[in-house]
């Protein structure tokens, strides 16, 4: 990110009433990532501490996605259904949608559609390149967050990008030419106010270019990929065409195996099913 692409992120957080807060059960989940001792009795009792994320969690796992055989009451059943790393993520999902109001020039329910469907890419992507795929995930579900601070400013213009972001990956370069910095840049600056990881905060900065980038950031390049593949899922684009379309030098660059990697998206269905249950 040039000074100039800093300055212009920045510029959207003049307005310190704007910047939302980032929640404390988010907070606390994300630390978990850490901390590989973490047990689903321990994660069921931080969802436990909110009761409006609890009561999305319980909705969820009885969701007709989990299929489950019988009425789950309780958190600790609920934990038990979903696993560890479902519930881990579905919870960061549920608490970060909550902490952003709607806003003019954005959808909601297809912005946080697209939001978890990066996040599940990213963390696909991330076991084939063998990368942290939780974090991957939490990024992924981070990545376009700026957009809604940009939104909050500019709306005419944020619902303009939106218009004319037919062409998966496209979105970066429609910003940069319009705002002087990308939705990507924004959530750097925003990821750097609620004091996430360095290697995150640069990841976020690296994602709209990922191959101008040296030393070469693999998860920049995971995150823009993912964003791709959300994109190609709601445009109805085969994943494969869309990395060859948006990123072909990067696709040569991590020497991708798209059939493979179209049989694990495949594999993964829809990956967003639960965004209605998580919003409301």
């Amino acid at each position: 990110m040039t000074a100039a692409t800093a300055f212009a992120a920045e510029n959207f957080f003049k307005n310190s009433t704007a910047l939302p807060t980032m929640p404390e059960v988010a907070a606390r989940l994300m630390r978990s990532f850490d901390d590989d001792n973490i047990s689903l009795g321990k994660i069921a009792e931080l969802i436990g501490k909110d009761s409006t994320l609890s009561a999305k969690v319980l909705r969820l796992a009885n969701s007709a996605h989990y299929s489950p055989s019988h009425q789950i009451s309780s958190l600790n059943d609920a934990a038990n259904a979903l696993g560890l790393e479902t519930l881990r993520n579905l919870s960061m999902a549920a608490c970060l949608s909550g902490a952003f109001p709607p806003v003019k020039g954005l959808d909601r329910s297809q912005f946080w559609r697209h939001s978890v469907s990066t996040a599940a890419y990213a963390s696909l992507l991330s076991k084939v390149l063998r990368l942290d795929a939780d974090t991957a995930y939490l990024a992924g579900l981070m990545l376009r967050t700026g957009q809604l601070l940009m939104a909050m400013s500019e709306p005419e213009l944020v619902a303009d990008v939106e218009v004319h972001a037919a062409e998966p990956g496209s979105r970066f370069s429609l910003e940069m030419h319009r705002f002087h910095c990308t939705h990507a840049d924004v959530t750097g600056s925003l990821a750097t106010h609620w004091h996430f990881p360095e290697a995150m905060v640069e990841a976020f900065k690296d994602a709209d270019t990922p191959m101008e980038i040296r030393p070469f950031s693999l998860m920049a390049a995971v995150l823009h990929m993912a964003e791709v593949l959300a994109d190609a899922a709601e445009h109805h684009i085969k994943p494969g065409e869309a990395l060859l379309i948006a990123v072909p030098e990067l696709v040569e660059h991590l020497h991708l195996d798209l059939a493979f990697l179209e049989a694990k998206v495949a594999a993964a269905g829809d990956v967003a099913a639960d965004v209605e249950q998580m919003l409301h």
